[in-house]
C-alpha cells in the first residue's frame, strides 16, 4: 500500500514525498484499508467530532454523577474561574473542557475513546476550544482528528496506549502527543514539527503511573487528562516556535514501551499502588464495595 505507515520516519517520508499533511497522508491510507469513499470516511470522523462537542457542552453545563461522588463538578467550577486563573483564561478553559469530557465519562456518558475512556479528555479539550481563538472550521478539527490518528496508530504499533500494559503515559502520553502533533499541524507546523510536538508531549509524561482509585476512571484519571491537554498546548507551541525533539518521536515512542515494561504491574491499573494504596484511596475503595 502506498500510504500505508508504521513508524514516524516512514509518515514524515510520506508527507514530505508529496507535500501532504499528516492528516491527508492519513486519509488515504484509510482508503486503501477500506472499502468505503472519502465522504464516508470524513463523516465517520464528523460524527466523532460532533461527540466530542456534546461531551464538552454536556460536562460544562450539567453536574456529573459519578459513582462515587469523588469527582462531578470540577469542569464547571474551573470554567467559572478561568477569568482569575494564573495560566490565562484560555488555557483554563481548555483544562476545564478535558475535566468536562472525562466527568462526563465517569458518569457513563457518551464520549470517544482517543485514544482510550481514561484519556478521552485530552484532544477534544485542546482542538475545541483552541478553535475558539485560533477560528478552526468543523473540516479543520476533523483534519486534527485524522492527524491525531496517525500519531495514534504509530505509538499503538510500536508501544502501547493501555495503562495495563503501559501505565497512564501510555494513555494521558499518548493522547497529549496526538493532540500536540494535530494542534500543531492545524497552526501551520511541518510534518517534522508536528512530531517534534508529539515526541516533547511523550517525553513530558514519560514514566506516568496508572494508578485508579479503587479502580475505577475518576481518581487522579480525570485531572490528568487537565494536564495531559495542557502539556500538548504547550508542546505545539514550542515546536511551532521552531523548538525541535532532541530525541526523535520514534524512539521516544520506544523508550515509553521500554519503560511501560519496567513498571512494576502494581502501577499498571491494578489499583495496587501508587495513590489506590493510600490510606484514603483505600478507605474510598472499602466504602465503594460495602456501599455496592
Amino acid at each position: 500500500m502506498k500510504y500505508a505507515f508504521s513508524t514516524g520516519d516512514e509518515l514524515r517520508a510520506l508527507c514530505e514525498a508529496e507535500g501532504l499533511t499528516i492528516a491527508e497522508v492519513m486519509i488515504r491510507h484509510q482508503l486503501e484499508i477500506d472499502e468505503r469513499t472519502r465522504d464516508e470516511i470524513v463523516n465517520e470522523m464528523f460524527e466523532n467530532l460532533m461527540t466530542m462537542q456534546r461531551s464538552i457542552s454536556i460536562g460544562f453545563d450539567e453536574n456529573q454523577e459519578t459513582m462515587t461522588g469523588n469527582a462531578g463538578d470540577n469542569a464547571e467550577k474551573l470554567l467559572a474561574f478561568a477569568e482569575n486563573a494564573n495560566m490565562g483564561y484560555d488555557m483554563a478553559r481548555i483544562c476545564a473542557a478535558a475535566l468536562a469530557v472525562t466527568e462526563v465519562n465517569a458518569s457513563m456518558g457518551k464520549i470517544v475513546a482517543a485514544p482510550t475512556a481514561g484519556s478521552s479528555g485530552v484532544l477534544p479539550a485542546v482542538l475545541i476550544m483552541c478553535s475558539e481563538k485560533r477560528g478552526f472550521t468543523d473540516m479543520d478539527l476533523v483534519n486534527g482528528l485524522f492527524a491525531a490518528g496517525a500519531v495514534g496508530i504509530i505509538i499503538a504499533k510500536n508501544a502501547s496506549i493501555s495503562g495495563a500494559a503501559g501505565g497512564c503515559q501510555a494513555e494521558i502520553g499518548s493522547a497529549s502527543a496526538m493532540a500536540a502533533a494535530a494542534l500543531a499541524e492545524l497552526c501551520g507546523a511541518s510534518p517534522k514539527a508536528a512530531l517534534d510536538a508529539a515526541a516533547i508531549a511523550l517525553k513530558n509524561i514519560l514514566g506516568l503511573v496508572c494508578d485508579p482509585v479503587a479502580g475505577l476512571v475518576e481518581c487522579p484519571c480525570i485531572k490528568r487528562n487537565a494536564m495531559g491537554a495542557a502539556n500538548a498546548v504547550l508542546c505545539a507551541d514550542m515546536a511551532l516556535a521552531g523548538i525541535a525533539s532532541i530525541i526523535p518521536f520514534d524512539e521516544v515512542v520506544v523508550a515509553m514501551k521500554n519503560v511501560g515494561r519496567m513498571m512494576s504491574s502494581d502501577l499498571r491499573e491494578t489499583a495496587k499502588g501508587g495513590l489506590a494504596v493510600t490510606p484514603t484511596g483505600l478507605e474510598i475503595a472499602k466504602r465503594i464495595n460495602l456501599e455496592g
